[in-house]
């Protein structure tokens, strides 16, 4: 049995992440009108695999064996998506004379090319994946994404070496 408190830590990362995707779906589409480039959506998928192996850990409430494969897949989810969000970051850096082409939209990629030519393109981002469209506080979204991801590793990095009492 887990220690009571990080399993609802774990559920605390499930409503975090859910709650991170609710606001780039809700408020940045919704109310922003902002549209999500591939890389942005490749981020994504890491925050709800992140959230999902949370909120498994939460339900499953395993064994220190358990929360430390719980916590590896999270960590791993997480520098996945920190690795895409770094190269999103490197993207934006990049002067705009030096910046990919803007490819076809995410909807033409899936429908066009086979599912691994699509989630292939998908992950090595294009000209959309440059523009900084939106900031807070003077960070991008995908700025955001970093901080969030580094934080969800430092949290399954800290739930990984945990000792039973």
């Amino acid at each position: 049995m887990v220690i009571p408190y990080l399993r609802f830590l774990m559920l605390g990362l499930f409503i975090v992440c859910a709650g991170m995707l609710a606001f780039a779906v809700f408020y940045l589409e919704g109310v922003l009108g902002l549209e999500a480039c591939p890389l942005c959506m490749s981020q994504r998928v890491f925050f709800a695999a992140c959230g999902v192996f949370g909120l498994l850990a939460f339900l499953h409430n395993p064994g220190l064996l358990g929360l430390r494969i719980y916590a590896l897949l999270i960590a791993l989810s997480g520098a996945l998506g920190a690795a895409l969000a770094g190269r999103h970051l490197w993207l934006q850096s990049l002067p705009p004379e030096l910046a990919p082409a803007c490819g076809p939209s995410l909807a033409y990629m899936l429908e066009a090319f086979p599912l691994s030519e699509a989630l292939q393109l998908m992950l090595m981002g294009d000209g959309n994946c440059s523009e900084t469209v939106w900031r807070f506080l003077g960070i991008s979204i995908p700025g955001w994404s970093m901080i969030a991801f580094i934080a969800i590793i430092l949290f399954a990095l800290a739930s990984l070496f945990q000792r039973s009492r």
